[in-house]
């Protein structure tokens, strides 16, 4: 086989599904079939496939040119997308890093954090903490950052990782009492380690591909808060929950408050190509600043605010904000939660909702075996994590292919034994 596929195993591979299109939330394959995409492509297609007005948009952008670095010289598409970014993520991050990957904005963001402390004429603050369960990308920075698990351990012996605390406890819902447990876990640290800490990073209220923990937004105040104290820097990578997925535009919202770094990825360009960003507050990028290179951020992907790229975010915020995409999401969660409400099985650990996600863990990773051949046959993509299956949607998902999808979720849990 000349495709060597990520996540797989390739030995003796079987023969995988051919797509030929898309169009809303279906994917019409070569052999006939066609699928409910309940996952919107690793999270990304959240208009669904083939969207008018972003196509449109594509191609204005291709007759006047597809690509030029923005290594001496710069575009509209790119300043327009920064000043737009600035606008719609949290107070105070003013300023825009644009990249290729989510895993490349992680490194970024990382590399900032690193070098803001030297800049600034601290010496020894180079360890960065980060919650158990999370996962940052696949580059070498991003995995020491991240918990271990398939993703890293092949690796394992020459990653330089840092400190670890466990996710939170409690859920969306977690009591005080319960979020100030976990919050004086990280205070013990940052008092005998504040010193030797550059940045705390962390998925905010959701840690995706770790298995869908969902935490409570009052432990992302107490970070704040505690990060503040502790003079480190906070980050939050939003690869994963931006552009609506949690219920609000970003899932710092929810408690209200602006790291000083953020990661932006997957959805910001609806899947329709790589691109990601990574934003500070001034107090961060006043940090960089001086009289020569020796100060500044020498980092510069080739692709970096790549023209096409540019102009499929902007259109694809315009259309979120036109057409009020987060009243939509508060639909699609209404749904999801009336349904799992039904779904009830001795194999279900836990049931994990917030935004448009939806997720429930059995007990045991062999009891989802041959759960994708099965929604397939039943006319549903969906791919489980682990012990965990989920569906995260594009968010035009209509009430009747959202319940077909969550319908395959009941009858396999139904089946299990």
């Amino acid at each position: 086989m000349k495709l060597w596929y990520p996540y797989k195993q390739m030995k003796n591979t079987e023969p995988l599904p051919l797509m030929q299109s898309g169009q809303g939330t279906k994917m019409h394959l070569a052999d006939g079939r066609t699928l409910i995409d309940g996952i919107s492509s690793w999270w990304a297609v959240i208009h669904g496939y083939n969207h008018p007005v972003i196509n449109e948009a594509l191609i204005r952008q291709i007759n006047s040119f597809s690509h030029v670095m923005l290594g001496g010289i710069t575009h509209n598409p790119a300043m327009a997308l920064a000043e737009k970014l600035c606008e719609i993520t949290p107070a105070g991050l003013n300023h825009v890093f644009f990249s290729d990957s989510g895993s490349v904005g992680v490194e970024v963001a990382l590399k900032m954090a690193l070098q803001y402390w030297k800049n600034e004429g601290f010496t020894g603050k180079h360890k960065i903490i980060s919650l158990k369960n999370g996962y940052h990308g696949d580059t070498f920075k991003a995995m020491e950052v991240s918990d271990d698990s398939d993703f890293s351990n092949a690796f394992a012996d020459v990653l330089n990782r840092g400190f670890f605390l466990d996710t939170p406890a409690g859920g969306f819902n977690a009591a005080p009492a319960t979020v100030q447990q976990d919050a004086d876990k990280l205070e013990e640290l940052l008092r005998n380690h504040s010193s030797e800490i550059a940045c705390f990073i962390l998925e905010p209220v959701v840690q995706c591909a770790g298995g869908f923990r969902i935490y409570s937004p009052l432990y992302l105040k107490a970070a704040r808060e505690l990060c503040d104290k502790y003079n480190v820097l906070l980050i939050f990578d939003e690869v994963a929950t931006g552009f609506g997925r949690t219920g609000k535009m970003f899932a710092a919202e929810h408690a209200g408050i602006s790291p000083d770094i953020m990661i932006i990825g997957k959805a910001m360009t609806a899947g329709y190509i790589g691109h990601a960003a990574t934003l500070s507050n001034t107090r961060v990028f006043n940090g960089f600043l001086g009289d020569g290179y020796s100060k500044a951020l020498m980092h510069g992907p080739t692709f970096m605010g790549n023209p096409l790229a540019c102009t499929v975010a902007l259109t694809s915020i315009s259309v979120i904000e036109q057409e009020n995409y987060l009243s939509k999401i508060k639909r699609i969660e209404a749904i999801i939660r009336e349904q799992f409400a039904d779904i009830n099985s001795p194999a279900i650990t836990e049931k994990r909702i917030v935004g448009a996600i939806g997720a429930i863990e059995v007990q045991h990773e062999d009891m989802m075996a041959g759960f994708k051949a099965f929604a397939m046959d039943k006319g549903v993509w969906l791919r489980p994590i682990g012990k965990v299956v989920y569906l995260m949607p594009a968010y035009i998902i209509s009430e009747e292919e959202l319940l077909k999808v969550i319908s395959v979720i009941k009858e396999w849990i139904s089946k299990i034994r």
